[in-house]
């Protein structure tokens, strides 16, 4: 029997396409910490973090941590999501990888990020596991072929 994937969505870069130049179309903008610059969100989003929660163990892997939870979720109409600990922010995106692996285990996993670095990489090619990176232009924020992809890879599991 195959155990249940576990399935790491970030926040910044992914559902928050911070590095567009504008706000894109179907996207809100909104003050989520005061003194920084707005951050943008998609309400159309929250469907699709339910369709990734029903095919696997749906983890935040952001720096937000519990933040995403109480202030990004809410707008979604999403329930909260368990959060994988990170470092204290700011923390180099290198050190995700160490927290990601204590909640992947030895299970199948597929982590989407707009930063998945040198060291991730090696994670990734390195687990007996299925792994699937899922990588997200921050320019463009998350498409809905990012979720179909991984919806099909969860599938075949």
């Amino acid at each position: 029997m195959t155990k249940r994937p576990v399935l790491l969505l970030d926040l910044d870069g992914v559902l928050n396409p911070f590095a567009a130049p504008i706000c894109p179309d179907g996207y809100q903008e909104r003050v989520f910490f005061e003194g920084e610059e707005p951050g943008r969100y998609c309400t159309a989003h929250g469907a699709w973090i339910e369709e990734l929660a029903a095919a696997g163990e749906l983890w935040w892997a952001t720096g937000w941590g519990e933040h995403a939870n109480e202030r990004f979720l809410p707008l979604l109409g999403v329930d909260p999501l368990p959060v994988v600990r990170f470092p204290a922010v700011p923390f180099e995106p290198e050190l995700k990888v160490p927290a990601v692996d204590l909640v992947a285990g030895d299970r199948p996993t597929a982590w989407i990020d707009d930063n998945h670095t040198p060291r991730g990489l090696r994670w990734a090619a390195a687990r007996p596991a299925p792994t699937l990176l899922v990588s997200v232009d921050p320019a463009v924020g998350w498409q809905r072929c990012d979720v179909d992809h991984v919806l099909d890879w969860a599938a075949r599991l």
